[in-house]
This record gives structure tokens, sequence and C-alpha cells, in this order.
């Protein structure tokens, strides 16, 4: 039933304007419209009312477009008919059929000598082929195209999914993914995607990621290449699901495959980081002693290698460092945001030379996980010496400030908070004891009114007093008490509110 069903929809995909209006006609459908119209009209006329007499008149109707010649037909494939479509479908009516293929078109003799292998990715884990990397064609000179898919899934499939336990609301860790690349058959390929795709699955569109804002000018976004997840679409019994991929035709061929797949976090990829890929501290040792060794044939000989213990991904102290086996830097950077950010947005290359970095190469690096251990949080650089030991490197500001505090003589505290006796401010008393500040005297506060010799042996300067009140006092003020000197020298201003002109009270 579901195979006659496939067969009937790819024949009525491959019919003509006339052909398509013939079959609505006959039904008592409504054939007036464009062709894309016509089409979706015929689908669903087959797919809700399909009848032995409703395939009769489809095969009538494919016969007479292609009629079944020997010498024609291996050579000519409906438009609509993707390579190996054989494999489209796990009914067994189907791959028990050994003469025919789909739609009538003799089997080929021989299965493609080339097939294309997708790159298998960390964060999942293949468990099942849905279906195996099958090639878009193209059935007209549109630019835009339409291809289909077929497949179900088992009892056993469909509890695989249904039990499995999720990792976000709504996201299982037992999905089905649709994973596009290019049909090259050398090497293994990378998820890309076609221009203008759309996927749909069970005439539901589903979700595809999104561009990538770029940053910088003059640069265009880039979208993330990653398996489609289409589980949340799917009908999770023997009911066969159908898959609808619009593409831009511009050139590049493309393959689709289906595949049940296992999905992990950045914290399962880091445990198993942590039980099977770590090197030990004297293998570390023995890789810097390597580097530092003295070559003669080189005229410059390196004592010592710097490493920074700031993660250049965020700009953090290291938590656990971790680097590449075929890098030839010491440098790590954290291994945990590492694995976070490529969860997000799955790059794999070395931060610090940005050179490819897959999982299966990174390492923990066992000696600095020591040295972090054992340095303070102000160490932000090491030193490796020639000898595998270490030794910190401080900070140059640290350094200028310690030398500042060891070089800074200790001066003593001068208080110019407490008034004195006559109400007067501090800074107006030291100016009124300017004159004897030049005899080494010192007033009630300790201030003096031009440049003298503290108590501690410093010198102390009154910086309230300005060369007009300089001028004005004559360099020699007298005593509050001396009547002689109050007499002689001028009586000091008085502002608004009956205190001394530029003079502020400190208390």
């Amino acid at each position: 039933m579901a195979a006659e069903l496939v067969e009937a929809m790819n024949m009525v995909k491959s019919f003509r304007v006339s052909d398509l209006q013939t079959l609505l006609a006959s039904m008592g459908r409504s054939k007036s419209g464009l062709k894309q119209d016509l089409v979706g009209r015929a689908l669903r006329l087959v797919q809700t009312e399909y009848s032995p007499e409703l395939l009769k008149n489809v095969r009538q109707l494919y016969e007479s477009r292609f009629p079944k010649s020997a010498a024609w037909l291996p050579a000519r494939r409906p438009e609509g008919v993707p390579v190996a479509y054989s494999s489209l479908s796990s009914s067994p009516s189907l791959t028990s059929q050994s003469a025919d293929y789909l739609n009538g078109i003799s089997k080929p003799l021989h299965a493609p000598a080339t097939e294309v292998r997708l790159v298998p990715l960390p964060f999942y884990q293949t468990l099942e082929t849905l279906l195996p990397p099958t090639e878009l064609v193209a059935h007209n000179s549109e630019k835009l195209q339409d291809s289909h898919c077929v497949f179900e899934l088992t009892p056993s499939q469909a509890d695989q999914v249904r039990n499995a336990s999720e990792l976000r609301p709504g996201i299982r860790s037992v999905q089905v993914v649709l994973r596009i690349c290019y049909s090259d058959p050398i090497g293994v390929q990378e998820d890309q995607y076609p221009p203008n795709i759309a996927v749909k699955v069970n005439q539901s569109y589903c979700h595809v990621p999104g561009y990538y804002p770029s940053n910088k000018p003059g640069v265009e976004p880039r979208r993330p290449c990653r398996p489609i997840n289409i589980t949340p679409w799917l009908h999770l019994s023997s009911v066969p699901n159908r898959v609808t991929i619009t593409w831009g035709n511009f050139g590049k061929r493309y393959s689709v495959a289906v595949y049940l797949v296992r999905v992990f976090t950045a914290a399962d990829l880091f445990n198993r980081l942590k039980l099977c890929s770590v090197e030990s501290a004297e293998r570390c040792r023995e890789r810097i002693q390597d580097k530092l060794r003295f070559d003669p044939e080189s005229e410059i000989a390196t004592t010592g290698l710097r490493v920074s213990l700031i993660c250049p991904l965020v700009k953090m102290r290291l938590g656990v460092p971790c680097r590449v086996l075929t890098c030839a830097h010491l440098q790590c950077f954290d291994a945990v945001f590492f694995l976070q950010m490529n969860e997000k947005k799955p790059t794999w290359t070395c931060p610090v030379c940005d050179k490819p970095a897959p999982f299966e190469l990174l390492t923990i690096d066992g000696l600095l996980s020591e040295i972090l251990k054992e340095t303070s949080e102000d160490i932000e650089e090491i030193e490796y010496l020639t000898d595998g030991s270490w030794r910190p490197i401080r900070d140059e500001k640290e350094k200028d400030r310690e030398r500042e505090r060891s070089n800074t003589p200790e001066y003593p505290v001068v208080d110019i908070c407490i008034p004195e006796a006559n109400g007067h401010s501090p800074a107006h008393s030291s100016t009124s004891l300017s004159g004897r500040s030049g005899s080494g005297s010192v007033g009630m506060s300790g201030v003096t009114g031009g440049p003298g010799v503290a108590p501690g042996g410093g010198v102390v300067v009154d910086l309230t007093l300005d060369s007009s009140s300089e001028e004005e006092g004559g360099g020699a003020g007298g005593d509050s008490d001396d009547t002689e000197d109050s007499t002689d020298s001028p009586a000091p201003k008085r502002g608004r509110y009956n205190y001394d002109k530029d003079l502020v009270t400190a208390y």
C-alpha cells in the first residue's frame, strides 16, 4: 500500500499540465490554475482518495508519456525521481523487486561506485541510517527546486525517540536529523546547505538555522550548517514520513541523508575528555624540554618559554587548560568554554593559532593544571625553563608599585582639622605664624606659613597661602597676641560672613 502510494505520487510529479488536467477532470476536480497548483491538487488527491481506479488512471497517463522501451528506459529517467530512490523506503515490497525499479523503470545493474560520506560530528552519535546520502535532482530548469523523500520508523526506532530523555524542554537526546552536503565522493563532506533552503516535514515547515550577523564591515553573514532536527514533526509510528526540501539550483550538486542520532551536550564531551584525553605532567615536561633543547646549528638559544594563564577566548583565568596535540605552541585555552562555544557555533578552530582543532585531538595539560592550583590568582603568566621547571612572572605594574612602596620615605601625618583656640581656621593661624616659622617654630596645628621643617624632618608647605597674601603680609606676619606686630601689619581681610577671605575652615 505504502509502496504503491509513493509510486503514484512520483508519477504525478512527472506529469505535464495536460496530464494533470486530465487526471483531475476524471476525478471531478477543478483543472484550472498554474502547474504548481495542479501538482499540489493532484498530490492531495492521491493522498486522500487513493483507490485502485485512481492508481490505474495515473499509470495509464504515465505510460502514455513514458512508453516501456528497452532501448530508451535505461537512458531516460523521469524527472523528480532521485538517484538510488529504492533506498528511500524500507518497505519489503520495494526491496524485493529484482526486475523493475520504481515507476516501471529498469533497475540499475550496478550500484554507484562512489558514495558520499559525511564527516562525523562530536555532538552527534549515529545510531541508525534511515536514508543514506541521496543526491537532490533538479526536475526542471527553474532555480527553486522541490525534492521529496519518504521513510518510515520501525517500532523500536519510534520507542527510542519516544522514551529518550530531554536535554532541554522540547529537545530530546535521541533525534531524527536531516543532513545535507555536497555530492563529492572524494573524502568526507561537511554539512553544507544549498541556497534558499526550506524543509517541510509532513506538510509542516521545520526550523532551519539562520545566519549569524557579522561585526566586520564588508563580510557577509555566515550560516552555521549543522544537522536539522526534524523529530517534532515526525509520525512516531509505521506511517510513512514525507520530507520536502526546497533548494536553489545554481549549478552545485547536493546530497541529503536522514539519521537516527544521540545528541550530546558540552558537559558530556567534557566528561569524556577528562576520562580519555589527559596528558600527564611528566609528558608535558618532556615536551617543554624538547622545545628548549639547545640546537648547535641555531644562532639563537631559547632559555625559556612564557605561557599565559589567561584564556584567550574569555580573557579570564584558565580553569581546565586544554590544547590541540597537533599545535606547536604550549599556550592553552579553557576546555569548558571551548566546548560550550562550539556547541552553539561549531567552528572547531584553535583560538591561539587558528588551525583546525577537532575534538579527537584535544587534550588536557596536566602540568599546567598543577601550576594553576599552586599559583595565586594574581599570577597571570609563567615561564617554562630548560630543565622543565617553571617560575611565575609578575606583572610589571605590580613591580612598579612594590618599587614605589620601598623607595618612598615615610612622613608624619599633619592634622589640619583641629580648630584653634582663637576661633580662626588652621590655615589662617599658619599665615599669622609665618613670621615665627623662619626661626623653626611651629604653630598649634604644626603647620608653618612657608616652607618649613616638620617635626619628622619633612618639608611642609602651606598651599592656602597665595602670592597676594605674601605681598600684603610682607613675608613676616605677627602673632595675634603681639600688639606691636598687629599694629604694623595690616588687618586680615574679612568676608561678608565675618571670616577670613580666601581661607576655608577644614573642620
